[in-house]
């Protein structure tokens, strides 16, 4: 009797030493983000595909923030985030969505696991610059009309 009271004791003390995990805040699966298209998506559209998230960007919110972390809390040493990922949704002034990144924190230091931008190029140059712009100088064209 006193052996298995002696048992039930060790494995209850080797039970409460055993790590808890627990998890905060939510970040949309990479199916879910795949629904979601730059330059053609809005806030609206983003929020009724993954919903709205816990922040925001606070300077005009430029942008939206899913985070979602994880911690293990030992009994001896505390609370330690051993996990982190964050979902950074990019709007323009026109609440087009313009970037969606996913970062992670791997050994203390924020690493970018994914991003998706479409990055506009063609800000400020007429169409006609655009058409001729890579392929011709101004010196190139004019020599196409001018007789020899």
């Amino acid at each position: 009797m006193l052996q298995s009271i002696a048992a039930v004791a060790v494995l209850l003390a080797v039970a409460s030493c055993s790590p808890v995990f627990t998890y905060h805040g939510f970040v949309p699966t990479e199916e879910d983000l795949g629904e979601i298209e730059v330059g053609l998506d809005t806030r609206s559209s983003v929020a009724s595909i993954i919903g709205k998230p816990g922040a925001s960007g606070l300077l005009e919110e430029s942008g939206w923030y899913y985070v979602r972390s994880e911690f293990e809390h030992a009994p001896v040493r505390g609370p330690q985030e051993i996990d982190r990922q964050v979902v950074a949704i990019s709007f323009d002034e026109a609440n087009m969505v313009t970037n969606v990144e996913r970062f992670g924190l791997e050994r203390g230091q924020v690493v970018v696991l994914s991003r998706r931008v479409t990055d506009s190029n063609i800000e400020g140059v007429s169409f006609l610059g655009q058409l001729f712009g890579s392929t011709a100088s101004a010196a190139n064209i004019s020599r196409l009309f001018t007789t020899q």
